[in-house]
């Protein structure tokens, strides 16, 4: 089949009947027409098309090593640097078109089966079954082109014990029965992005499991289909308001929904295991089989394309109302560029010390992606705060689209015009500002972007004790045994 078009993603969603409960409602079906979904489905389905644009296409595809039908380069297993950069290339297209705000584009996930599949050997550990089931799976899923999410981490009740120790063992999704033809699985997990719009769930191991015969029960890595019998959503309350495109410019368009999962005795076929038990090969899933490596390289990208973003909306509102002169100002725009430079810098970096892993899987220099995923998550909580400062009180004087189009329009053409633009074409850019620095939907991004991989401070131990640092003590050393 290859890469599918918008309209066969949202044919494909429709057919499809998840149980996920939103606001009091319980929605089975045709989740792509639902209000709450169905905008961000057209953006996703509009990635979906873009790989058959011929403007697009280069980027975003390759021929499928088994089928020779076009395919999504986010499945391509990079073998040489040239690789890496094609696979950034569609990384960035669709990026640019989200503005960095979409965190779960197909390419995230399509990135860590990529590795896993790879990694064959690794999974032999185990059982070999597992291997075979995760290249399978990787397989359909980039001939039939389909768009996977993943759920996270335990249910928040308790942060003082581990997620197995969560009311006895009780809360978190855990492995309640073995059986000859598979497993069934009952707890829940958080925090499952884009879950009732995409095709698959991946349930990969997440959080620091110990090596101990208690944790056995939540040590696996499996795939269910988004509708599976027994399987539930829990989604929040929509960001989006139910504006037009000028008055939420992006809720209206990039508003993911996030949702706990409930596991109720869900059954998980052989075919869709890729690992049970082992905690120790479970704390090692992704780094060493490379899917950490592929799956930051996506984020890289995508937050690069984040910053660019922050940079032309601080430029614009700065040039527009006359502020862009002012040292003050300047000070922070250089701040921006600063982060954006930094950003590409880093990635050229680990592309240009990428190094084949034992697989033969060229994937870039993980110190360098670990250094660039701990530093972005802080200096991306400026970006909103920029924006609020070069705005200020301009983001409180906001008439809505209605209005711009109602007899107030002389009075906005008047009182609200700026430097360079006309009252209406302020009003917009100002409404893009708002979206993105002080509505509800900026602040679900700004905590997204801060607790993306974790929490920073964990984040920066595991950094630290991951890190080589005896060559930089051997120096300071051998600095001080010097007697010249």
């Amino acid at each position: 089949m290859g890469i599918r078009t918008g309209q066969q993603y949202l044919d494909k969603l429709n057919s499809m009947n998840p149980h996920v409960l939103i606001d009091g409602e319980i929605v089975t079906e045709k989740i792509a027409d639902h209000p709450s979904f169905r905008n961000v489905a057209r953006t996703y389905a509009k990635l979906f098309d873009m790989q058959h644009d011929p403007k697009y296409a280069d980027a975003l595809t390759y021929e499928s090593p088994t089928t020779g039908d076009r395919v999504s380069a986010s499945f391509l297993v990079p073998r040489s640097k040239e690789d890496l950069e094609h696979r950034r290339a569609a990384i960035r297209t669709w990026a640019e078109y989200s503005l960095g705000f979409l965190g779960r584009t197909g390419d995230y996930m399509n990135g860590a089966l990529t590795a896993l599949a790879a990694a064959e050997k690794w999974f032999a550990q185990a059982d070999p079954m597992f291997g075979e089931n995760i290249r399978k799976y990787y397989e359909h899923c980039r001939e039939n082109d389909l768009l996977a999410t993943h759920t996270l981490i335990p249910p928040q009740v308790n942060r003082s014990v581990s997620g197995s120790e969560q009311l006895g063992g009780q809360l978190s999704a855990r492995v309640v029965e073995e059986r000859e033809d598979g497993i069934v699985v009952h707890g829940a997990r958080m925090l499952a992005t884009i879950a009732p719009i995409a095709d698959e769930l991946l349930v990969f191991p997440s959080t620091l499991l110990r090596s101990t015969p208690e944790d056995a029960p939540y040590s696996y890595a499996f795939a269910l289909p988004n509708d599976a019998p027994g399987m539930r959503y829990l989604c929040r309350t929509s960001l989006y308001n139910g504006g037009g495109t000028h008055d939420e410019p992006l809720a209206s368009r990039f508003e993911e929904m996030d949702a706990v999962v409930v596991f109720d005795h869900v059954f998980v076929p052989n075919e869709r295991i890729f690992m049970l038990g082992h905690p120790e090969l479970c704390n090692a899933f992704y780094s060493e089989t490379g899917a950490g490596a592929l799956m930051t390289h996506q984020v890289v990208t995508r937050t690069i394309a984040k910053s660019e973003f922050f940079l032309g909306l601080a430029s614009e509102i700065a040039a527009s109302i006359g502020i862009d002169g002012f040292q003050h100002i300047q000070e922070d725009l250089a701040e921006l560029i600063e982060t954006v430079e930094i950003g590409k810098a880093l990635m050229v970096a680990a592309e240009a010390q990428a190094a084949p892993s034992p697989d033969g899987v060229f994937l870039p220099h993980w110190p360098t992606l670990n250094a660039a995923r701990n530093w972005y998550p802080k200096v991306a909580q400026r970006f909103p705060a920029i924006i609020r400062k070069f705005s200020a009180s301009g983001l409180m004087a906001l008439p809505g689209e209605a209005d711009v189009a109602s007899e107030a329009l002389p009075d906005i053409e008047l009182y609200l015009q700026a430097k360079t633009l006309t009252g209406p074409e302020r009003v917009r850019l100002f409404k893009l500002a708002f979206d993105a620095s002080i509505s509800a939907f900026a602040g679900r991004q700004a905590l997204y972007e801060y607790f993306f991989f974790g929490d920073p401070v964990r984040m920066a131990a595991a950094l630290v004790n991951s890190y080589d640092r005896e060559p930089a003590r051997a120096r300071v050393r051998e600095f001080l045994e010097r007697k010249d």
